[in-house]
């Protein structure tokens, strides 16, 4: 059977994908933006309380080289919304070491986050061999983009322990899950597994973390009075 593929298809495939990545792109910068809720509660605490920082951490590793592997493909959306994303991300950073009595692991995570992304970038700067480059740090993408999503479950114990989610970060795990699923469907446009296969695993893995608030619900107010 031949499969014939025309020009509306093609137009309307292309108008999909610039719909898709436009609402993928507003989106993920209000899951960016998400951040500022969590900044608000700790500046008025004046504390972090039992929040881990990792999730602020690893998201500016991730939107770091997500802004890199975007330049390498040369596609305007990843490397907007990225760009953003890394310099918000690295404000949120310092704002939760400010309040932090864990300073030191807070520059230990950083320190070693940073090492990464520099070893990453020399790579793929220096690297005669463009398809390698692309695939090697595509794959590096997956796998810190899932670690990103993973990281408030690093307190799913101490959830599990209080029967609370107060540790957890409501708008950051909610927006994620709208966020992941756009850029799967993105992926799937453009045919590109490095962006499909960590977005699967963060929609799947977000989703988990949101059942945990109908099963634990916030003994707090906080998320309520935002």
């Amino acid at each position: 059977m031949r499969v014939v593929i025309t020009a509306n298809d093609t137009m309307y495939s292309d108008t999909l994908r610039n719909i898709l990545a436009t609402t993928a792109s507003i989106s993920t910068l209000l899951q960016f933006l998400s951040g500022l809720i969590i900044c608000k509660s700790i500046v008025r605490k004046r504390g972090t309380g039992n929040m881990s920082p990792f999730p602020f951490i690893s998201g500016h590793l991730s939107t770091s080289l997500w802004l890199r592997y975007g330049m390498l493909i040369d596609d305007f959306s990843l490397i907007f919304v990225n760009t953003i994303g890394s310099l918000l991300f690295l404000g949120y950073t310092v704002i939760f070491y400010y309040y932090s009595i864990k300073r030191s692991m807070i520059v230990k995570q950083f320190t070693g986050c940073m090492l990464l992304l520099i070893i990453a970038v020399m790579y793929s700067a220096w690297s005669e061999d463009a398809f390698t480059v692309r695939k090697r740090i595509g794959t590096l993408c997956c796998i810190i983009t899932v670690v990103f999503f993973a990281a408030p479950l690093t307190t799913v114990i101490h959830v599990l322990k209080m029967k609370s989610t107060d540790s957890l970060p409501f708008p950051i795990i909610l927006t994620g899950f709208i966020v992941t699923s756009q850029w799967y469907a993105y992926g799937i446009l453009l045919n590109d597994e490095f962006i499909q296969i960590p977005n699967f695993l963060g929609t799947v893995l977000t989703f988990a973390q949101l059942c945990l608030f109908c099963i634990y619900p916030s003994k707090s107010q906080d998320v309520e009075n935002v």
